[in-house]
Parts: C-alpha cells; sequence; structure tokens
C-alpha cells in the first residue's frame, strides 16, 4: 500500500514540479507525519529536494551513473580539464575528486615532476598508473560505483592528515540558492575536508550545470578560489562569486 503511495506522490510531484505540503495532504488524504516520512523516503534516494513548506524538482539534478555523466558534454569537460592542468606546478601536492570533469586532468599532467595526486577517485588512480613521475596516494573507504570512488568518514579522515597545495573539486550544480552542491551525501565530508586542507581550491564545471540544485550543498563558495568553466555563469552567480572573492577563468577551445 506504501509503496503504492510512494510512487503515486512522486509522479505527483514530477506532474507539478513544485507542491506544498498541504497539497499532498489533501491530494493523497493523508495526515502532515505520513506525508514527511513519504517525503523523506524520496529525498533520500535522491529523486526530489525539500524546499520551505514542500519540495520540488524544478533546478534539481538527481544523480545518473558515472557512464551517463561521463558521456555527457564530453568534450567541454576534457577542455575545462586540460586548463586547470595548466595551473598545476611541478611538486605540489594536489587533491583531485571523483568527477568526469576532474579525471580528465590526469593525462595533461604527466609532463609534472615530483608531483603527488591525493584522490578517492578509481579512475584518477588507474590513469595515473602509467607515470612514474606521479605519486599517487589513494583515500580509504567505501567504494560507491555510481561515483566509481571511494567514499565516507575514512576517507575524510585519511585526507585531513595531508596538507595540500590545491584541490580541484566537481560539482552537480551551483547555483545562488544551492551555492555548490553535490548528488552524493557520502562524499560531502571528504570535499569539506579537502576545502578546509588545501591553500587554494578551484571548482570545475561546465555551463550546463549552472543554476542546477543537486541533493547536498558541500560549500556556499567562501572556501572556493577559483571556478574554471567554458562560459561566464548568469549574472547573479557572477555577482555571489565576487562578492565571495572567487576569481573565473574561462577555458579556452
Amino acid at each position: 500500500m506504501r509503496s503504492k503511495r510512494l510512487d503515486s506522490v512522486k509522479k505527483y510531484i514530477e506532474e507539478n514540479k513544485t507542491v506544498t505540503l498541504d497539497q499532498l495532504c489533501a491530494e493523497f488524504q493523508v495526515s502532515k507525519n505520513t506525508i514527511r516520512r513519504d517525503i523523506n523516503e524520496l529525498v533520500s534516494s535522491g529523486e526530489i529536494r525539500k524546499i520551505y513548506g514542500g519540495v520540488t524538482i524544478e533546478g534539481f539534478k538527481p544523480m545518473s551513473s558515472f557512464d551517463e555523466r561521463n558521456i555527457s558534454n564530453l568534450e567541454l569537460k576534457q577542455r575545462i580539464a586540460r586548463y586547470a592542468a595548466k595551473l598545476v606546478k611541478d611538486g605540489e601536492i594536489i587533491f583531485i575528486d571523483s568527477g568526469t570533469t576532474t579525471m580528465h586532468m590526469v593525462e595533461h599532467l604527466k609532463e609534472r615532476q615530483n608531483l603527488t595526486i591525493l584522490t578517492n577517485s578509481i579512475e584518477v588512480i588507474m590513469r595515473a598508473i602509467p607515470y612514474p613521475n606521479i605519486n599517487v596516494i589513494s583515500l580509504s573507504g567505501t567504494l560507491n560505483r555510481k561515483t566509481l570512488s571511494f567514499t565516507g568518514a575514512s576517507s575524510a579522515e585519511v585526507l585531513g592528515r595531508f596538507n595540500i597545495n590545491k584541490a580541484f573539486l566537481a560539482s552537480t550544480g551551483i547555483s545562488t540558492a544551492g551555492g555548490a552542491t553535490n548528488s552524493s551525501p557520502a562524499e560531502t565530508e571528504i570535499k569539506h575536508t579537502a576545502l578546509l586542507k588545501s591553500q587554494q581550491s578551484f571548482l570545475l564545471l561546465d555551463h550546463t550545470k549552472f543554476n542546477t540544485i543537486a541533493l547536498i550543498t558541500y560549500s556556499r563558495f567562501d572556501d572556493i578560489h577559483t571556478l574554471v568553466t567554458d562560459d561566464f555563469p548568469p549574472s547573479d552567480i557572477q555577482k555571489m562569486l565576487e562578492k565571495k572573492g572567487c576569481r573565473i577563468l574561462i577555458a579556452e577551445e
């Protein structure tokens, strides 16, 4: 019975985009406590997000599979990663997270000398194997198959032991309302730790992620020094980044 109602609630939200708790209670003839339990289950599955007094799917991007995300806007991701790699110097200690943009940095770092990469990304580890000049330190943790990464508190704990020159982070989307957001709650603590421990932090994403909100906010831009992207963001996001002292770098073709 509840499973059927959950499907109906989900369908109703998808059709109406944004709905209040009162609307859902009236539509399905249940109490607010009941509808809250239903909503919490849908939110935990990454299918909707809560807003004040209700729920929405507008501007919300749930997590898709790693392969789907990797194929999407591949040329833009490679261009951004290539540009970001130019910001890395010999002898640095850098963190590269598990995004499908950040992982493309590795092939452009093969000429760096005495470079150390800290990462929780299996893709980054595999791509760095052919380059003996790159020292790779893998974080521990639980395997997340959707992100092909190691996640959880133990990953953040290991990362917190190191001093990092530069952190290169991915995001499912950025907006003035949500800041820098991510679809994987298990990676949030890792991103927080990377921002805390790095001297400089770089957010890598393409223009399709502007004004998109995912499940978890991991930064309000306060700790992000530079946005590396393929086009200037909308004016509201630009103003917020400028206010927070975050510069914008456009990756050239």
